[in-house]
C-alpha cells in the first residue's frame, strides 16, 4: 500500500518536500527537496487506503483520530504543502473525479431550507460558549478582522466579556493585533454604511452581539439582529443589557426570509456563506424588500477568487453542514436580478489568513482548558480546521469580499474619501467613550 501511495503523492507533491511513514515501512519522500520539510506518519496501510481514496475527506479524519501524526512541520504546514501542489494534483484521476461529481451535486448539499438552516447553524454556532471566549478577540468578532496599520501602534481594546455563569474569562495577551484588528473592522463597515444617529440597523447573522452594539453605541443607531444560533442569541441580548443598550440593541433568534418591515441600514458579516446557492436570489430580494428607499447595504463574506467551486467534504461534514464559498461571479447576477445597484467592492485578500493564524495560536495557548470543555479528538478537528482555512486563504484562492449595496445611484458620495473620514470619527468618538469609562467611578452604570 505504501508504494500506491508513493505513486500517488508523487504525481500531487511537486514542489517541496514530503517525507511518508506507513506503519513500519520504511519512510519515502516526494517532491523537490525544496522548501520546509514536512514529515508524516500514517498508522497503518487501512488508513493509507482511506487516504488514497478520498483524501479530501480522510485527510481530517486521519488527522483527528491519530492515525496521521505530523512528526516535522505541522498540520497546517502538510495542507500548505498540498494546496501550493494543487494543480499537479488535479490531475490525479481520485481527486478531480471526487470534486466533479461533488460540483454536480452541490445544490442538494445547500437545500438550506428553515428548519434545515436551524440545524446547521446549531452544529457549529452552539458549542459550549467558553470555546469560543479562549480564542476570539474579548468582543468575541468570529469573522475576518481587518489589519490596518501596524501591531506595535494600535492600542488595547475597550471591551472586556464576562462568561454567562458570572467569571471572567481573560483573553490572551493581544500581542498578535488581532483585538485591535477586530475593532478596525467594525470601524471600517460602520464608515462604510455611513450610519446617522437613530437610523434603523439591521443586521443579518449578529452573532455575538459585537458589530449591532458597536453601531449603536457608536453611531447612535436603532439596531436589530437576527441569529438562528440559541447561544448567540442570548449572549447577545446579556450583553446589550450589560451594557444598558437594550432600549438600541435588540436580538432575535429569527430567520432573515421572516423579516418584515424596512431598515435605513442592512449589514450581514459572515453569514452568506451558510445562505446556499439555491438561495441567494432569496438572500437578496429579501434584502431588497427591507432596504429603504435612500438605504445602504454591505455585506461581508467570504469568496474564492478562482471560480465557482464546491465545499471541502470535511468542512461539510465536521464544521459547515449546508456551508458554500461563492464566486462573485455566481454572487453579482443574483444582485443584479433583485433590482440592488453595486456601489463599492472591496477585497481583503490576506486579512483572513492572518485573523485565522492568530485564532490558532491563541488555541494552542488554551489547548489544555479545551481539550478539558471536550477531548484530544475535538482539539484536533478544531486545529485542522483554522490551520486548513488559513492555508486555503494563503494558497488556495480565498478572499473576502465586501460588497455596498443601494437602491439609488445618489445613496453614497461620490467617490471613497467618506470612509477614512468615517474611520476618524468614529476613533474619536471610541476614544471619548474610552476616557469617559476611565473617569466613571467603581459601579457606575455603562452606556
Amino acid at each position: 500500500m505504501a508504494r500506491w501511495l508513493q505513486f500517488a503523492l508523487s504525481r500531487l507533491i511537486r514542489q517541496g518536500t514530503l517525507s511518508v511513514t506507513v506503519g513500519k515501512e520504511p519512510p519515502f519522500q516526494v517532491g523537490d527537496g525544496s522548501g520546509l520539510p514536512v514529515a508524516i506518519h500514517i498508522r497503518d496501510a487501512r488508513a493509507s487506503r482511506r487516504l488514497l481514496l478520498n483524501p479530501d475527506l480522510t485527510l481530517g479524519e486521519l488527522y483527528m483520530d491519530g492515525d496521521l501524526v505530523v512528526t516535522a512541520g505541522d498540520i497546517g504546514d502538510l495542507v500548505a504543502l498540498a494546496m501550493r501542489n494543487v494543480n499537479s494534483g488535479l490531475r490525479f484521476a481520485p481527486i478531480k473525479m471526487q470534486r466533479i461529481w461533488r460540483r454536480v451535486f452541490r445544490v442538494f448539499e445547500q437545500l438550506n431550507f428553515a428548519s434545515r438552516s436551524r440545524r446547521n447553524v446549531a452544529h457549529h454556532y452552539d458549542l459550549d460558549g467558553k470555546l469560543y471566549r479562549l480564542f476570539l478577540d474579548p468582543d468575541q468578532q468570529y469573522s475576518c478582522a481587518y489589519f490596518d496599520g501596524p501591531v506595535e501602534s494600535r492600542p488595547p481594546t475597550p471591551y472586556t466579556v464576562a462568561c454567562r455563569d458570572g467569571t471572567v474569562v481573560p483573553p490572551p495577551p493581544p500581542a498578535d493585533g488581532l483585538d485591535e484588528a477586530q475593532l478596525a473592522k467594525k470601524r471600517h463597515i460602520a464608515a462604510k454604511l455611513l450610519v446617522k444617529p437613530g437610523q434603523r440597523v439591521l443586521d443579518i447573522g449578529s452573532g455575538w452581539g459585537g458589530l449591532g452594539l458597536y453601531l449603536a453605541q457608536n453611531c447612535g443607531a436603532d439596531v436589530t439582529g437576527v441569529t438562528l444560533s440559541t447561544e448567540q442569541f442570548t449572549v447577545s441580548n446579556e450583553r446589550a443589557q450589560a451594557l444598558d443598550l437594550a432600549d438600541k440593541a435588540r436580538f432575535s433568534l429569527t430567520d432573515y426570509r421572516s423579516l418584515d418591515g424596512r431598515f435605513d441600514r442592512i449589514v450581514s458579516v459572515g453569514m452568506f456563506e451558510h445562505v446556499g446557492v439555491p438561495y441567494f436570489q432569496t438572500f437578496f430580494d429579501k434584502a431588497a424588500g427591507l432596504l429603504a428607499e435612500d438605504g445602504v447595504m454591505l455585506l461581508h463574506a467570504i469568496g474564492r477568487s478562482d471560480g465557482p467551486g464546491t465545499t471541502n467534504s470535511w468542512i461539510a461534514k465536521y464544521i459547515f453542514p449546508g456551508g458554500y464559498i461563492p464566486a462573485l461571479s455566481e454572487v453579482l447576477p443574483a444582485i443584479e436580478r433583485s433590482g440592488l445597484i453595486v456601489t463599492d467592492i472591496e477585497i481583503l485578500r490576506l486579512h483572513y489568513a492572518e485573523t485565522l493564524k492568530a485564532w490558532r495560536t491563541r488555541f494552542h495557548q488554551r489547548r489544555e482548558e479545551v481539550e478539558a470543555l471536550y477531548d484530544e479528538r475535538f482539539f484536533r478537528m478544531f486545529d485542522f480546521y483554522l490551520a486548513a482555512s488559513e492555508m486555503a486563504f494563503r494558497y488556495d484562492g480565498m478572499m473576502v469580499f465586501q460588497i455596498q449595496l443601494a437602491k439609488r445611484q445618489d445613496a453614497v458620495p461620490l467617490t471613497r474619501d467618506y470612509i477614512p473620514r468615517g474611520e476618524a470619527s468614529l476613533r474619536e468618538t471610541e476614544q471619548a467613550a474610552r476616557a469617559l469609562k476611565e473617569r466613571a467611578p467603581p459601579g457606575a452604570k455603562r452606556g
